[in-house]
């Protein structure tokens, strides 16, 4: 892949910590000369912010709770599986989430995010770079983003510096080859992030969404008692194809570093049978009512009904004084175009002689290139 990054200063990075942005700095050799400038405005940022974050830090640690209680509701399911789309829907119920402010300053998102509020409402595109989903200053966001803010330990740290782009994969998705204390300190910045967003939110019960999850599901159930998951599944065909344009987007626009190397289809084809088998062995050790499966196809064809399972499978109040709310939000999108990609029989064999299990033991047919 030869597009180019885009070279414009604003980056996710803008939102880290000192501490972060110097080890992966350091860890992945710099950036590019092309990117300096841009490093030149993350390093500007995060200087500029470093005593309200340090402030922010301190009014964190007394005000936000210690204990999230109700544990937080997780959607978990490969990139493409129609996540975002559950997660646009059910955060118009009565949950917390991530929003656009604590994605980009993670830090700060309590005491001077509100004053770069504006700011951020000016820089946010009309849409998602992989789908054109629309973003406004309340849509939900990964946490994946925050997180890469605030420890290297990331999926997009891959993204970010993709010199050593499959080790950051691996430990970022997987935490290959990763030490316990940074699995730890992982741990403590995710309570920490959580607890923010619920002091933020006025202690609803938190609503997450990240792929990345896919493959942690007995670690989350041990971090928070109780928690409960909605695995989204998809059909692989069509991840296939949706992930080659997830990369071929997001490394142009976020790659600090030269990213030519970077073979996508192995990644794909690597990644999803791998989550899926980490997948199956956790949730067989959660409680009854803790998860529930939910289809893409059955999210698209018929999404109120679809939530209204999600909700009943996992026990959640809120449906019925919700469904309102749930409505408008899908009159307001029904103008929406997903993206269509072709499927010539060479992607076909391609997914066949790589995915033929976890098709059939998902409930798809293997198609006939």
């Amino acid at each position: 892949m030869t597009a180019r990054p885009k070279r414009t200063l604003a980056h996710p990075l803008s939102g880290a910590d000192p501490s972060t942005l110097i080890r992966a700095l350091t860890a992945n050799g710099g950036v590019d000369r092309a990117s300096l400038l841009r490093l030149a405005g993350i390093a500007g940022s995060v200087a500029g912010r470093l005593p309200f974050s340090a402030l922010e830090r301190v009014y964190a640690g007394l005000a936000a709770p210690k204990r999230l209680d109700p544990p937080p509701v997780f959607i978990v399911g490969h990139w493409r599986s129609g996540t975002t789309h559950l997660y646009n829907i059910m955060a118009k119920g009565d949950f917390a989430y991530v929003p656009p402010i604590a994605t980009g300053l993670p830090w700060d998102l309590l005491l001077i995010g509100g004053l770069f509020r504006p700011l951020l409402e000016k820089a946010l595109p009309k849409g998602r770079a992989i789908d054109n989903v629309a973003v406004t200053p309340d849509s939900p966001q990964e946490d994946e983003i925050a997180l890469a803010s605030m420890t290297t330990l990331s999926f997009y740290h891959a993204l970010y510096f993709p010199r050593r782009f499959e080790d950051h994969l691996n430990a970022g998705l997987f935490f290959e080859g990763v030490e316990e204390e940074r699995v730890a300190a992982w741990e403590r910045r995710v309570r920490h992030l959580y607890a923010k967003l619920v002091l933020a939110q006025k202690g609803r019960r938190l609503l997450i969404k990240n792929p990345v999850y896919t493959g942690r599901v007995a670690q989350l159930s041990r971090m928070f008692p109780g928690a409960k998951f909605i695995n989204m599944v998809r059909d692989p065909y069509d991840i296939f194809v949706s992930m080659r344009n997830f990369y071929a987007r997001l490394l142009p626009e976020l790659a600090l570093q030269d990213h030519a190397h970077v073979d996508i289809d192995r990644t794909v084809l690597t990644v999803f049978p791998e989550l899926m088998r980490r997948l199956r062995a956790d949730r067989a050790g959660l409680d009854a009512g803790n998860y529930v499966e939910l289809r893409y196809e059955e999210l698209d064809a018929d999404p109120i009904d679809t939530v209204r399972r999600a909700y009943a499978g996992l026990g959640l109040q809120g449906f019925e004084t919700s469904i309102d709310d749930f409505r408008r939000y899908l009159d307001g999108i029904r103008s929406y175009r997903k993206n269509e990609f072709r499927m010539p029989p060479e992607v076909i064999e391609l997914v066949n002689s790589h995915w033929a299990d976890e098709i059939e033991a998902l409930g798809y047919e293997v198609r006939v290139p």
